[in-house]
This record gives structure tokens, C-alpha cells and sequence, in this order.
């Protein structure tokens, strides 16, 4: 059965040693069947038609994007064919392309293009300082907060309307939608219906392939005008623009329920948190700059590199220095039972770790990464992320290697996508 009742203290506190899943999609559905029943969210496993996990998948995906058209095509939705979305968030987000080797990647490609494709990945890169640096904070609104039932369950999105229908069902079988169609269902969710903004940007956490709480908490938090100056309106202008031909399938289009604009939500002023317009800690929020060891002396003989989602290509630092130690990867019980995740999310990470060990060996775990690798000598890639902070500091990795930014976080404001990039663009 799917739910075995809530687990104890003892279940979540131990771990187990997994094997290694076999290659194959249906064998990674299988395998997330078996290990991980009760830790995610449907009743029987799901993956994505779309995405496989897996360095391979990542390098072929980087190999077919054609950047030319981006700019004006990027925000295109409905028909698929019109779109210019990379669809590379899935393996930016998991470090099986960093932003680094995708941005060189389109040199050559037309002036315009090019740009604008860099200009949206300098914009994860910001939301990875905004992330690093503030943390938990960004859980809470950051200028301005909704007035609105913050304990309301909400019950999901109107699903009348082609519109959100469309891109509901890609989300949850997919695990993926464009920038632009998550603006609209964060906007109709946020802006217009006055849910939660954090139970709807829970619910993308569960399913996007790409679910970061950096990119993805941001753009909640932007959208619904909580993190920003203003928020985004949603309505039919925005559909039949970038979805055209979409209305005209739609069973509520003679009364369209977002034909005008929506009313601005009401809200009032939180105190600004003063770790936005400075970093107190600069050398916490990006990480070593060079390999440095912690907690161990010199000359320990690494046994583990410990992998985290974050982390997971083939040229993670701490895999290319150790390439005949085993790589370790914990699927963290505690939390997985906390998040309740869409499957297709387990089995984009099991694709991903049995096609790494076809290259070296392996290790996967299901309990606590403290208690798996604490007696162990680790060697690791800094995450920009509290939760590997958290964990690094019981753990006493005895090498930890320089996360790969695009570009050196700031210690100064992070406010605003554009006071950001003025800074780090006068440091290049």
C-alpha cells in the first residue's frame, strides 16, 4: 500500500544502504517503487515523457538547443513548436550543466539571441546569491505582505479554463513549464485569487523537475509582488499573445474569468531585512574560493565524495580530483517524508545516479547524511544552499572544492536583479 501511516522517531533517524538501480527508465520507476514507498506525493510512480535524468540526457539536451530565435520565441507557450525555451533547467538545476558551460555554449549564436539566453541565466545565477545569502528568510515576504488567510488550504486552480488546464497537466506530468506560463499560474494563484503564495510555490517544489527554493521561491516572490516593487497581472491579453488559438478551444471563453486585469491584492510593508542590502558573511555565502580542508588534518585519505542534488554531472569538483572514490549519495528520509515530492522527480534523480555509476562507483543511501557520512572521509562541492551548510558542519568534510559560480557573489545589495548584475558586471 501507498500510505503505511505516519513514520517513527527510529524509521527516520535510520538508513539504509540501497542498491544500485539498474539503467533503464522503467527500471528506475521500479526502483523508486520498492525504496521509496510513503516518501512522495502520487499513489503509484510517475516520470516525465520529457526529460530523462542523467549526464548523457544533459549533454544531448545542451547539444540540440538552438539559440537562435530566443529572444523573440523565449516566452512563447501554446503551440509547443512556437516556443524558445531551452527546456536545460532540469540539468542546470541538479549541476549536470553548469552555468558556466551553457553560457559557452551559445557563442556563437546570433548577438541578440545570445544575450538575452545569458541575461536568463544570469538570472539563476542571482537567484542562487539571493538564495545563499538569505536562506530561510526567503520563506517570508521580503517587501510587502499579502493580505491574505495564511492557513487556507487552497483547493487548486480553476481548471475550466484551457489556459490553466494546458499548463497544469504539463507541470504535473512533465515536471516542467516556461517562465512564462508559471508567471501565470503564480500570478492567477497569488495575485488574482489571493491564495498563499508559499502553498502554491510549495506545490511547484513538488513537481518541477528544476525545483529550486532559490529560481523557484524567487519567481514566486516576484510574481506575486511580495519580493518586488509590483506584481505580475495575469490575464486573457497575456493568452492570447503567447498562447494564440488557445482561447478559441476554451469552454469559458464567451466568460472568461480573467478578461480584464486584475485587481492589485491587497498588502502592506514588512521591515526590509537588512542581509539584502549588505552580506555580513561574504565568505559563508560563496563557499572556499580554492580546495580547502575542514576539520581533519592534512593528508587524510578520501574514502567518500559526497554528491548532493545540487551536484550531480559528471565534472562536480570533488568527483573530477577523486575519480576512484566512491560517490555517495543520500536521499534524505526525513526530509523527503516532510516534502512529499513527485515521483518523477525520485526517479529524474535514480536515472541520474544509475548512469553515474556506470562510470564509477556509487553508493545510495536512504536516512540522514550526517549519520551516513559523519565517521567517513568526505571529499565535497560547496552548495550554495543552508541545508549543505547545515550538514557540512557535522559531517567535517576533509576537502571541500569551490562551487562553480558564473559569477563571484556580492557583498552588497541584492535587492534587485538589476543592482545586482551592476555589481557583478563592474567586477568581471
Amino acid at each position: 500500500p501507498r500510505h503505511l501511516g505516519p513514520p517513527s522517531v527510529a524509521m527516520l533517524n535510520s538508513s539504509l544502504h540501497l542498491p544500485v538501480p539498474e539503467s533503464g527508465r522503467l527500471e528506475a520507476e521500479q526502483y523508486v517503487a520498492e525504496h521509496f514507498a510513503g516518501l512522495y506525493l502520487e499513489d503509484e510512480v510517475v516520470s516525465s515523457d520529457r526529460f530523462r535524468g542523467g549526464q548523457a540526457a544533459a549533454d544531448s539536451a545542451l547539444a540540440r538547443f538552438d539559440v537562435s530565435g530566443y529572444a523573440k520565441n523565449r516566452n512563447e507557450a501554446y503551440p509547443e513548436p512556437r516556443r524558445g525555451a531551452s527546456g536545460l533547467s532540469p540539468y542546470i538545476r541538479h549541476g549536470l550543466l553548469s552555468l558556466r558551460r551553457t553560457w559557452d555554449a551559445v557563442s556563437d549564436g546570433p548577438e541578440p539571441d545570445r544575450d538575452k539566453f545569458r541575461d536568463e541565466l544570469l538570472w539563476q545565477e542571482y537567484a542562487r546569491h539571493w538564495y545563499a545569502r538569505l536562506g530561510p528568510a526567503t520563506a517570508h515576504p521580503l517587501r510587502r505582505r499579502l493580505l491574505v488567510e495564511e492557513n487556507v488550504q487552497p483547493a487548486g486552480w480553476d481548471q475550466d479554463m484551457a489556459c490553466l488546464e494546458l499548463t497544469i497537466d504539463e507541470l504535473e506530468e512533465d515536471g516542467y513549464l516556461v517562465n512564462q506560463t508559471r508567471m501565470w499560474l503564480a500570478s492567477h494563484w497569488a495575485v488574482r485569487n489571493g491564495l498563499p503564495w508559499r502553498a502554491g510555490e510549495d506545490y511547484f517544489f513538488q513537481h518541477l523537475l528544476d525545483g529550486s527554493r532559490a529560481a523557484n521561491r524567487l519567481g514566486w516572490q516576484w510574481t506575486a509582488g511580495i519580493g518586488s516593487n509590483r506584481a505580475y497581472g495575469f490575464s486573457r491579453w497575456q493568452v492570447e499573445r503567447r498562447a494564440p488559438g488557445l482561447c478559441a478551444s476554451c469552454e469559458v471563453a464567451a466568460n472568461c474569468p480573467i478578461y480584464s486585469w486584475p485587481d492589485e491584492a491587497p498588502s502592506e510593508k514588512v521591515d526590509v531585512n537588512p542581509l539584502i542590502a549588505a552580506d555580513p558573511d561574504l565568505d559563508a555565502t560563496r563557499g572556499p574560493q580554492w580546495p580547502t580542508s575542514t576539520g581533519s588534518p592534512d593528508g587524510v585519505e578520501v574514502n567518500a565524495v559526497w554528491l548532493t542534488a545540487e551536484s550531480l554531472g559528471h565534472a562536480d569538483p570533488a568527483l573530477v580530483v577523486n575519480p576512484d572514490v566512491p560517490a555517495v549519495f543520500v536521499f534524505d528520509r526525513a526530509l523527503l517524508t516532510h516534502l512529499q515530492l513527485s515521483s518523477k522527480r525520485l526517479t529524474f534523480l535514480v536515472e541520474t545516479l544509475s548512469e553515474l555509476s556506470l562510470h564509477r562507483p556509487v553508493e545510495i543511501h536512504l536516512g540522514d547524511p550526517v549519520s551516513v557520512l559523519a565517521n567517513r572521509s568526505v571529499a565535497t562541492t560547496f552548495a550554495p544552499v543552508p541545508g549543505w551548510r547545515t550538514r557540512a558542519a557535522k559531517i567535517e568534510p576533509v576537502q571541500v572544492h569551490p562551487w562553480p559560480w558564473l559569477r563571484f557573489p556580492i557583498a552588497g545589495s541584492i535587492g534587485s536583479f538589476s543592482a545586482w548584475h551592476k555589481q557583478v558586471s563592474n567586477r568581471r
